[in-house]
């Protein structure tokens, strides 16, 4: 598959994930997706939230391999949580990725 057709398929599930962040204020806009792997921004109150992280992969990063099994990653561009962190969230929050 080429790579604007999975960036395509990503937005339309992004697009269904940004109303239900909307309604507590955050935001997700995808940047790109290069070698099956998706980054995205983080907007508005998602920006900084110690939960963003859970967000991410528990919700954006979960559903968007649900509906894509292509895509191996999603990361937060703008993240400031170090490696050990997102690694503790992974174990206590959902499985390890393999």
């Amino acid at each position: 598959m080429e790579k604007a057709d999975i960036k395509e398929r990503v937005q339309e599930v992004i697009e269904e994930i940004r109303p239900r962040l909307q309604m507590d204020g955050g935001d997700v806009a995808l940047v790109d997706v290069v070698d099956n792997v998706v980054s995205v921004e983080l907007q508005g109150r998602c920006k900084g939230c110690p939960m963003s992280q859970v967000t991410l992969h528990l919700g954006i990063e979960r559903t968007i391999k649900e509906k894509i099994p292509e895509i191996t990653k999603v990361e937060a561009v703008n993240s400031k949580v170090p490696q050990e962190m997102l690694e503790h969230i992974k174990k206590i929050y959902g499985k390890e990725e393999e």
